[in-house]
């Protein structure tokens, strides 16, 4: 099989490590992200990598027993390159001195002007003066390690850019990820070209790669995949299918906690699209029945996770010869569900099965888009010839509504919500801006409010609206509508559907965690 140029980024558990992975897949470049303590001496001779970027981190390297990178990278012959908590570690491990407080600290816009020394690293920057970059350390570097050298200061770090470009070691005390470092991409397209990566990722590449995984993995064994028919599931069938054919099976469930017409449009769209064998399974009365009275929104996720495993085992038992379930899970999945201390993660995706499946299950799992972002699994859903349609639907969640109804999940509360955002999305449709939208959908509020409409009192539900920008779903940031556009869509829900007395749009954005309400 064919090996990838391979870049590790060590993670040292900044909030934006992903978006550093983000904009190396951007420039074609394979890149894993691992905790720093899984990185060990043994670690790095298996995965090779070509080069090596190290996070910043929330810790402070003057604290006895903070995380430090491998003894065995300096030596690895790699370049290498250290972002804020990443660049103080290099310094101290490589003699070096860093130091907290004495007025130092940076956070948020700050300028660095360029020193009196060229760096390759940063070609492109200093063209018309100095560059605007984002701080956030309060410890600083106060004396650079032996053979490195300054290329760039801020009144806050004067070792904001330095290197030692014999060793190919690279260090920067700001965050070029974040879009608030206009020339970051630069830096890092700059940092890959020196460390002679050629940009071999490519989803063609994936495709033929995965497919020829797939087999290896499957065999002539029969797999068992769910298919919600959101843009994952939907990949990862048509590309399983195509690689082992008939020996696929898809199960759609209705879990009763779909929207509007869901079920038979997905249901419609596959059949007629696809020669893939498919059971569509109602199982509403079992999930609706299970979550009745439930309001804690991890119980509903767990309950409803086990329930899927149940149902999928129930037809997987139908299935001669079945011994796979394929799952759509991506990369964000796997790094959100990984605490990069080793330790018990904070419970962010825990519907996701991304750690393996119960033994009672007896099946063993295919995860062929385990390895990308989302919009990189769109990019191979059009490689695959998938219709635009299937690649451009929103996110949704596999607990489906239940996370858009705080509470307590009732039949009415879902029918109204139903209702309220097919009302919001055929606005968002009819205004041309589904496109431009990452995520939007309706949520019903676990609470009535007292209103007036026409000559009379009411007592209905409220419902709030919610639209973010993403390219990854790693962050985003809220939709802006005009004033109209809302005034517009709320009217409508308000007449249209029945129930409903008040609506809000939420403004909202997200770190690196969950854009849904629950």
């Amino acid at each position: 099989m064919t090996q990838h140029q391979r870049l590790l980024i060590i993670d040292f558990g900044s909030q934006v490590t992903q978006l550093i992975a983000r904009r190396l897949r951007e420039l074609n470049v394979y890149c894993e992200i691992h905790p720093y303590n899984r990185v060990t001496d043994a670690f790095l001779r298996d995965f090779a990598p070509r080069a090596v970027i190290l996070s910043g981190g929330p810790d402070s390297v003057t604290r006895p027993g903070s995380p430090r990178a491998p003894e065995a990278l300096w030596s690895l012959g790699v370049p290498v390159l250290g972002i804020c908590y990443g660049q103080q570690t290099m310094m101290t491990q490589l003699g070096g001195l860093v130091e907290s407080g004495h007025g130092t600290a940076e956070f948020g816009r700050a300028f660095v002007a360029p020193a009196d020394e060229r760096l390759a690293i940063l070609d492109g920057w200093f063209e018309s003066g100095p560059e605007q970059v984002w701080m956030s350390h309060g410890d600083h570097v106060s004396r650079i390690a032996p053979g490195f050298r300054v290329y760039g200061t801020s009144p806050g770090a004067p070792f904001a850019v330095t290197a030692d470009p014999a060793r190919h070691f690279y260090a920067v005390q700001f965050h070029p990820e974040v879009h608030h470092t206009p020339k970051g991409a630069k830096l890092y397209e700059n940092f890959v070209r020196l460390a002679g990566f050629t940009g071999d990722w490519t989803m063609a590449g994936y495709r033929e790669q995965a497919i020829r995984a797939i087999r290896d993995q499957v065999g002539d064994r029969q797999v068992i995949c769910g298919l919600s028919g959101g843009v994952d599931s939907s990949v990862a069938a048509v590309l399983i299918h195509e690689a082992i054919g008939d020996q696929l099976t898809c199960v759609f469930v209705d879990h009763g906690l779909l929207r509007k017409n869901e079920a038979e449009e997905v249901v419609a769209m596959f059949r007629d699209n696809y020669n893939i064998r498919l059971i569509a399974a109602d199982e509403s009365e079992l999930f609706l029945g299970a979550l009745e009275g439930v309001s804690d929104p991890e119980v509903k996720r767990k309950t409803i996770g086990r329930l899927f495993i149940d149902v999928f085992q129930k037809y997987a038992n139908q299935i001669e010869g079945a011994e796979f379930l394929a799952q759509g899970t991506l990369y964000p999945d796997v790094i959100e569900s990984v605490s990069f201390s080793g330790g018990p993660s904070v419970t962010i995706k825990s519907h996701h099965n991304v750690g393996g499946l119960p033994e009672k299950m007896g099946l063993k799992l295919v995860e062929p888009l385990r390895e990308l972002f989302k919009d990189e699994v769109r990019a191979l859903g059009r490689e695959l010839g998938l219709p635009a349609s299937f690649i451009g639907r929103h996110p949704f969640p596999g607990p489906g509504l239940a996370i858009r109804c705080p509470g307590e999940i009732t039949r009415e509360k879902l029918a109204i919500l139903r209702e309220a955002d097919a009302v919001y999305i055929d606005q968002i449709r009819r205004h041309g801006l589904y496109d431009q939208i990452w995520q939007a959908f309706a949520a019903i509020l676990p609470m009535r409010t007292v209103g007036v409409m026409g000559d009379g009192r009411t007592y209905d539900y409220a419902v709030g609206l919610r639209a973010v920008t993403s390219v990854d779903g790693m962050t985003a940031d809220t939709y802006p509508f005009s004033h109209d556009f809302l005034g517009e869509t709320m009217t409508r829900i308000i007449n249209e559907v029945r129930g409903v007395n008040r609506v809000f749009y939420d403004v909202t954005s997200k770190p690196p965690g969950t854009i849904e309400l629950e």
